[in-house]
């Protein structure tokens, strides 16, 4: 395989875009995304849920994890977002048929709503989620702060950073515009080649290529798709691998995400990510959401499977 297959299907899996689906130079508006994202009612609590571009021949996990919140969303009601979500990835998904969700009312309480989701194909779930939902309230308030870390104006994009390696563009440019997030690495990427230092933590700036429709819960369902972009990388760049590692296989296997403040994802957002321990064939990955303006959005975690040739 070359250098240039190998950016191919490591950018394909972090990015869930084709290098050869659709040709072109231009950004691609989100609307696909959003419009997938939303997901159609079949019955009373029954909802059915298409697939974006899935390159690596299964439904990426963030597609999921989307479209499972925002099922729940539609039993709850704007008065109501989401604060917390806990998910477990069970099987892999198949992009050649639609994606049926099946909602359970939890609980409703005076503040509080809780809804169990199944994701199933074939008549299997591929996903189970636990999501929560609260009616917004005043009281204690503090936060993290942001980091000090170059502003995305200030880093090189994806191209550009495959440029600088020497790799050849050829093929790999509709994969780039056709991408519907731009990702800028405050560290060196992990797509072909290992980081220049074996440390457990990294920063990634990332937004929409094309400015997301009004609505805190569609945002919050779009940031739920992200969250599964970058945030297992930091157990890559801790043991010196890249994705494109050869005879590497990795998998999600559960994902936890929290909603601190309501979501506007309409410019750049900051994700502060760190591996605080990796054993059993198993890495945790941990990240903290930050808007531009320093504002934390959302924490999220996720462990995954990883397997590395001895």
């Amino acid at each position: 395989m070359t250098s240039s297959d190998r950016a191919k299907d490591a950018l394909a899996a972090i990015t869930g875009v084709g290098a050869d689906e659709v040709p072109g130079d231009n950004l691609v508006p989100i609307d696909e995304l959003v419009g997938i994202l939303d997901v159609t009612p079949e019955g009373e609590d029954r909802f059915v849920g298409q697939n974006y571009h899935a390159p690596n021949g299964r439904v990426f996990g963030g597609q999921v994890l989307a479209q499972s919140l925002a099922a729940a969303v539609k039993t709850v009601g704007q008065e109501r977002p989401p604060h917390s979500f806990h998910g477990y990835f069970l099987r892999p998904g198949d992009p050649s048929v639609p994606i049926e969700l099946a909602v359970e009312r939890l609980r409703d309480g005076r503040s509080f709503s809780a809804r169990r989701v199944q994701a199933v194909q074939h008549g299997k779930p591929i996903l189970s989620m636990i999501a929560s939902f609260q009616t917004p309230a005043p009281g204690l308030d503090h936060q993290a702060p942001m980091p000090e870390v170059p502003r995305p104006h200030e880093l090189p994009s994806v191209r550009e950073r495959l440029q600088e390696a020497g790799i050849g563009l050829s093929g790999l440019g509709p994969l780039l515009s056709t991408q519907p997030f731009e990702l800028r690495h405050v560290q060196s990427p992990l797509f072909l080649a290992p980081g220049p230092e074996k440390v457990a933590e990294q920063a990634v700036w990332i937004r929409p290529t094309t400015p997301l429709p009004a609505g805190d819960l569609l945002h919050a369902v779009v940031l739920a798709y992200v969250s599964d972009y970058t945030v297992l990388e930091p157990t890559l760049r801790a043991h010196g691998l890249a994705w494109a590692t050869p005879g590497m296989k990795t998998a999600s296997l559960d994902h936890a995400m929290w909603f601190h403040r309501p979501v506007r994802f309409d410019d750049w957002m900051l994700f502060v990510e760190e591996s605080p321990s990796a054993s059993g064939a198993r890495g945790l990955g941990l990240a903290r959401v930050y808007a531009l303006d320093g504002t934390l959005v959302a924490t999220l975690g996720q462990e995954g499977m990883f397997r590395v040739p001895q």
